[in-house]
């Protein structure tokens, strides 16, 4: 809970992760050491895991499902997805999320998304509840990018085997900047990157969208959008493309929608070679 008082906020209720993963058991380990199971002890922050299995309807309990327009691996299914999140914050079915409640973000864990940094985690200390989606496979259907996170970040420019170490790294990267979580504030000021805010006091101004990272890189653009069944989704349809059986078409499309992620999330990565990959992609140059 939060009251305003001179323009900012005191906070007196914990903090709320919320961590959607298809093995619960991972964070049996990070939740129950050091800072962050002080800080859960004390109340600063209060911390759920959500077995997505639980959200299925069949069987199987299936969660993924074989890409459109081919490829190796498989992607995460948007259902279950959808429904464990929407189980907590109620729905969420437009591309602005404006129904997402305030103080809330939604975030998806991919090697796809912005590059987290102490920045960032100073801006997700804001807020009062994080849903950390945890994908794996070769990736997650696109409709939840799209249609449900409100972020998309990345911890680095490397690939994981899913995003449950990511979301353990982010929860304690954010819990270290909650006032009181480290007992002795000056420990988060004179860390490296940034400043603590001040023990109990919010600003209560709007949270910005996480920063790009700026640093140029040497290494390839993102992957692009991957997309499984069903085909329609909520009236979201896979792009057509994707299942009309022209594999060039499918391979340009993806090339073409791996550049447009990238300049969308990390634009440092296509810095002087935007022109040349787009014609790569449409077949102009080999």
């Amino acid at each position: 809970m939060c009251e305003s008082f001179a323009g900012y906020e005191v906070r007196f209720g914990a903090v709320r992760f919320d961590l959607m993963t298809i093995f619960p058991e991972f964070f049996r380990g990070p939740l129950d050491y050091g800072i962050v199971r002080r800080a859960r002890e004390a109340k600063f922050i209060d911390v759920a895991v959500h077995d997505l299995r639980d959200f299925t309807h069949d069987r199987h309990r299936t969660v993924d499902d074989r890409p459109f327009g081919g490829g190796e691996g498989m992607v995460m299914k948007p259902e279950p997805i959808f429904e464990a999140v929407e189980s907590l914050v109620g729905p969420v079915d437009d591309a602005q999320k404006t129904n997402v409640p305030t103080k809330t973000a939604i975030v998806l864990l991919s090697a796809s998304g912005k590059l987290f940094s102490q920045q960032a985690a100073r801006q997700f200390a804001l807020l009062e509840r994080m849903i950390l989606i945890c994908g794996r496979y070769e990736g997650v259907d696109e409709r939840v990018a799209e249609h449900l996170a409100t972020d998309e970040i990345s911890i680095g420019d490397f690939v994981l085997s899913g995003g449950e170490l990511a979301a353990a790294m982010v929860l304690d990267a954010i819990t270290r900047l909650i006032p009181g979580a480290l007992g002795n504030e000056d420990s988060a000021e004179n860390e490296s990157f940034s400043a603590a805010l001040p023990v109990g006091v919010r600003d209560s101004s709007s949270v910005q969208q996480i920063p790009d990272s700026s640093a140029p890189t040497a290494r390839g653009i993102l992957d692009y959008p991957h997309y499984t069944r069903p085909q329609n989704f909520r009236d979201w349809e896979v792009p057509a493309v994707l299942v009309g059986g022209n594999h060039e078409e499918v391979r340009r499309w993806r090339a073409l929608a791996a550049i447009e992620k990238t300049r969308r999330n990390r634009p440092d990565l296509l810095v002087g070679k935007t022109s040349r990959a787009e014609a790569r992609a449409s077949g102009e140059i080999d």
